[in-house]
């Protein structure tokens, strides 16, 4: 059942004209959201988005229908579906509705975690031409305006900041750790190793031989 939060950020998108990718975008934040929350999980990250995408066509949003060969039949009839739907303002089932919940609680919640999701990322990036992806980018870009194009930008820089600012202090933390330690093996293991051995010894045998010798 489509969730009235990201109904309303859908709807807010719409205003400000954005694409139909970045209203159903508000759904699948939903779904991520609330498994990380622990309300459900999901088989991986694809069916979590599956289910956003879902939502969001059954909530009206106007989504292109799959291609035809880049998913199943059943995926695009589903799709379909759900687009006519959102369109008619059908109700969504309650009982199916629970009966989905409940088995989507037995799924694990790692579908949402950063590494499945980048991992997600980069399968259907490149699956993707560079055209598509060059084209898609400048879409995006002119879609949000130049204030939030100005404060993404801003972001970047301060996030591109902290991880270069905390991977020199990891850098630099190594490099101590490795000079400090090799600096006191060489002194007070070579020193005292080579001294005590050589000068002991030697000197306490000569000795006795120099008397032995004298005395005969």
């Amino acid at each position: 059942m489509p969730n009235k939060q990201a109904i309303t950020r859908a709807k807010q998108d719409a205003r400000e004209g954005k694409s139909a990718s970045t209203q159903a975008g508000e759904f699948v934040k939903q779904q991520m959201d609330e498994i990380r929350a622990g309300k459900h999980g999901a088989r991986n990250t694809k069916q979590a988005i599956a289910i956003g995408l879902s939502e969001a066509r059954r909530a009206g949003v106007p989504l292109d229908q799959p291609k035809k060969g880049t998913v199943s039949d059943a995926t695009r009839k589903k799709a379909a579906r759900d687009t006519e739907k959102g369109q008619n303002h059908e109700p969504v089932s309650p009982t199916r509705s629970e009966a989905r919940v409940k088995a989507l609680k037995k799924e694990s919640t790692a579908a949402a975690s950063p590494k499945a999701i980048s991992e997600q990322t980069r399968s259907a990036a490149a699956k993707r031409s560079p055209a598509d992806r060059s084209a898609a980018a400048k879409k995006a870009s002119a879609t949000k305006g130049a204030q939030e194009r100005s404060a993404a930008a801003k972001k970047a820089a301060q996030t591109r900041a902290s991880n270069g600012t905390s991977r020199t202090r990891a850098a630099s933390k190594t490099s101590g750790t490795g000079a400090s330690k090799s600096t006191g093996t060489s002194k007070s293991t070579g020193a005292s190793k080579s001294t005590g051995t050589s000068k002991t010894p030697g000197s306490h045998v000569s000795g006795k031989s120099a008397g032995t010798r004298s005395s005969r």
